[in-house]
């Protein structure tokens, strides 16, 4: 259950419209997807997030998009987030991610929260050689 409706007839403000076209153009769909929707509740937080996400996904960077997606995915199971998990699920299949790359994804998602869960346990100091406060 949401804990905020989205707004009636987002468009008409016309903050929210510009968002949703550069979205629109961006993305190079008609598609606007519930985030944004929502989000259209408060026109700054909507054009804030858009322009944040857009600088990281939708920007050449050198991480290629589909990695992008995948990582993106990897940090949505770990806090739990389900609507991002399956978005960008969408989005990196869109991008070419093959079932058994989405396979691979999720076992290293697993193990690496399994490994976190025991250094954290164990508390394991960490190794000299791996503090890049140390490199010069």
């Amino acid at each position: 259950m949401s804990t905020v409706a989205p707004p009636s007839g987002p468009e008409s403000d016309p903050r929210v419209k510009a968002v949703f076209d550069d979205i629109r153009a961006t993305r190079k769909s008609d598609f606007i997807n519930n985030m944004w929707l929502w989000l259209a509740f408060d026109p700054d937080l909507l054009e804030r997030t858009w322009a944040e996400v857009k600088a990281v996904m939708a920007t050449p960077s050198p991480l290629d998009p589909l990695v992008k997606e995948m990582l993106y995915i990897a940090v949505s199971v770990t806090n739990g987030c389900g609507y991002c998990i399956h978005s960008h699920t969408a989005a990196a299949r869109a991008k070419g991610m093959t079932d058994a790359e989405h396979a691979d994804l999720l076992r290293v998602i697993s193990l690496a929260a399994k490994t976190n869960q025991l250094a954290t346990a164990l508390q394991v100091p960490v190794d000299p050689v791996f503090d890049a406060s140390g490199r010069t």
